[in-house]
């Protein structure tokens, strides 16, 4: 039997199920989508019927669909996702997402659980608690290097899943409140306000500016495409792409860009397996630059390192293309620029202008001039750019009009057998799995009139699978003699051998095993809870009492915790950034620093020992002054609701 973490799980997001189910068709083993609640993605909701036409389609395939309910909960709350979590088993989900941990005390339906990232793992001592209390995979910080996940490795025999592309949030996942401090929008409740990507400046203990108006607290974007074959070595099984508000386009590209490196992996090492069945062609070349990103590092993985900042923007500044030669001095309809790229028409390019801040402009046309190209626009070619300035693609025009279209193909292999029974023929489809269907037609028997073209003519005819999901792989044809069998009936026997098979393996398709937790109930790593561990509803309190905490601070979004607090924890250091780190610069010593934003002030403070950075603040006066207003559950979309633009 092969060891589960070496069967190696390709892991999309899904903002709906369209995209989900191209996720799929691009490569995905599995796929994670929000429900219509409860989801740490506020804006990224699902009704349960979209859901179960997602998980239809992956079954096809033996991929899999886990469902997010990983917000925390307000009392009131807990009701409704219990019934959420009824209704998404129901529908077929194969794993609920999970960070409350009122939810385990819940009278949960067989679905197998994983622990969100929010719940904040970084050490073994956390993983081996949530493996033993029944958690069946879960998912590692993003800021862990390999020893680190070797050490949880080691310690747990569950699934772990790691982030290896996508957005990167600047805090540890579950312990950044300064959206709700500021706003009122918890982040712990998928509804970020994103203040790490706003401009900072950044000043010393005297009030010396170290930086102005640049985004200190907003990364680069997560791309581990380096380091998958470090990362399984290390443990990691499923390979996870952050995405749940990104488009089709990114999803198709980026699906497809680690799907070819982990089969690369998987032919190389034959130890290695996949978790679903199916091989994707793809009808473009992924290009894992082409789709939104904020510049790339592999953060922590590898160890610390100063380039993981995109404190220039965090928005998409896109590939370097060249250089300005000239502008249109009269009407400034066009410029001139070197390239090292084809441009097309549409394209979108970017620029930094004399501030610092991106400007972007559309390509209207892209002529050709020499070695370099013409850029048309249908406004006037902004006043900031000059002759000079470095261009930048982030919107490729030709590329994004292939995602439009059909663009990868998937298809399980197949073993086609014909033979003949005593009042008719037989038609066996093995897939790669070794799952198999038989189907027979009665049907007289006629010998051929020209046997040789007769057998090449079945051969043929068996192995036309393409308005299936299955491909031939190797096709035999096994009679006592040629015989006749026309074009329809061969046709007939196919279609039927093919529906059996896909009923066949979709009856196969185990569900995933939900992990009995440990009697009696294993004790938590520690007695006392602050409020980091964010617990908003009486059920978690019920469940961290039962493992063994004495005293248990309410959740920072309970608004009871009203003085200064570390409104994020963070493993990105400022002082390192800026070459402070008394680590690394004798007589340095980790003075607190000052993040300014307009009349906004947040203290930095530095626990050199465990390399991290506080953001502390309070909470505002505002948000205390909110009433308290829960999720409100809906069964299906509410007529009056309104997509955000």
């Amino acid at each position: 039997m092969t060891h589960p973490r070496k069967q190696l799980e390709l892991l999309a997001p899904a903002k709906n199920a369209d995209i989900g189910i191209e996720a799929v068709n691009h490569g995905a083993d599995a796929i994670y989508i929000g429900g219509p609640a409860f989801g740490a993605r506020a804006n990224a909701e699902n009704s349960v019927a979209d859901i179960e036409r997602l998980i239809r389609h992956a079954h096809r395939f033996g991929a899999r669909v886990f469902v997010t309910c990983n917000t925390i909960l307000h009392d009131a709350e807990v009701e409704g996702a219990s019934a959420l979590i009824h209704q998404i088993y129901e529908a077929g989900a194969d794993a609920l997402i999970v960070q409350d941990m009122g939810i385990l005390e819940l009278d949960l339906p067989p679905i197998q659980l994983h622990a969100s990232t929010q719940t904040d793992i970084r050490h073994a001592e956390k993983a081996r608690f949530l493996q033993d209390v029944g958690f069946s995979q879960i998912v590692l910080a993003r800021e862990m290097s390999l020893a680190e996940i070797r050490k949880v490795a080691a310690a747990t025999d569950c699934a772990l899943e790691f982030f290896v592309h996508g957005a990167l949030c600047v805090a540890f996942s579950g312990q950044c409140y300064i959206s709700h401090a500021h706003t009122g929008r918890s982040a712990n409740r998928g509804e970020c306000s994103q203040a790490c990507r706003l401009p900072y400046d950044l000043a010393d203990k005297d009030g010396n500016l170290v930086a102005s108006n640049q985004h200190l607290l907003s990364m680069k974007d997560n791309n581990q495409s380096a380091n998958l074959r470090a990362l399984a070595d290390a443990g990691i099984s499923s390979f996870k792409i952050e995405g749940r508000y990104k488009d089709m386009a990114y999803v198709k590209n980026i699906t497809a860009h680690y799907r070819l490196l982990l089969d690369e992996i998987m032919a190389d090492t034959p130890e290695y397996s996949r978790t679903s069945a199916g091989r994707s062609t793809f009808l473009f070349q992924p290009l894992a630059d082409k789709t939104f990103n904020r510049g790339a590092t592999d953060y922590f993985v590898n160890g610390r390192s100063a380039d993981i900042g995109a404190f220039d923007s965090p928005k998409f500044v896109g590939e370097p293309v060249g250089s300005v030669i000239r502008v249109d001095g009269k009407q400034r309809r066009h410029f001139d620029l070197t390239s090292a790229v084809e441009l097309h028409n549409g394209d979108g390019l970017t620029f930094y202008d004399r501030k610092g801040e991106l400007v972007g402009l559309r390509v209207n046309r892209a002529e050709k001039i020499g070695e370099d190209f013409r850029v048309h626009t249908a406004d006037a070619v902004p006043a900031e750019l000059f002759p000079g300035s470095g261009v930048f693609r982030n919107h490729d025009h030709e590329f994004e009009r292939m995602l439009e279209k059909k663009s990868a193909e998937r298809r399980i292999a197949v073993d086609v057998l014909l033979t003949e029974t005593p009042n008719g023929f037989a038609l066996t489809l093995t897939d790669e799995t070794g799952i198999s269907a038989r189907a027979e037609l009665p049907h007289a028997k006629e010998p051929a009139k020209a046997p040789e073209r007769a057998i090449a003519g079945l051969s043929d005819g068996i192995a036309k699978l393409g308005a299936t999901l299955f491909s031939a792989r190797d096709v035999q044809v096994q009679l006592s003699q040629a015989w006749f069998l026309p074009a329809g009936a061969i046709n007939a026997l196919r279609r039927d051998a093919a529906d059996k098979l896909e009923a066949a393996r979709i009856k196969a398709l185990p569900p995933l095993p939900r992990r009995a937790a440990v009697e009696p109930p294993v004790p938590y790593p520690e007695t006392e809870l602050s409020y980091l561990a964010n617990v908003l509803n009486q059920k978690a309190r019920d469940f961290y009492h039962r493992h063994g905490v004495q005293l248990i601070e309410a959740a920072y979004e309970a608004n009871a915790h009203t003085d200064d607090a570390s409104l994020m924890i963070t493993k990105h250091c400022l002082r390192y950034s800026f070459n402070l780190c008394p680590k690394e610069v004798k007589g340095i010593k980790p003075d607190p620093m000052t993040l300014i934003n307009g009349k906004e002030q947040l203290t930095l403070k530095f626990d050199c020992k465990r390399c991290e950075m506080h953001v502390i603040g309070r909470i505002r006066k505002s948000v205390l002054d909110m009433p308290a207003v829960p999720i409100q559950f809906h069964a299906s979309r509410p007529a009056t609701f309104q997509a955000p633009h």
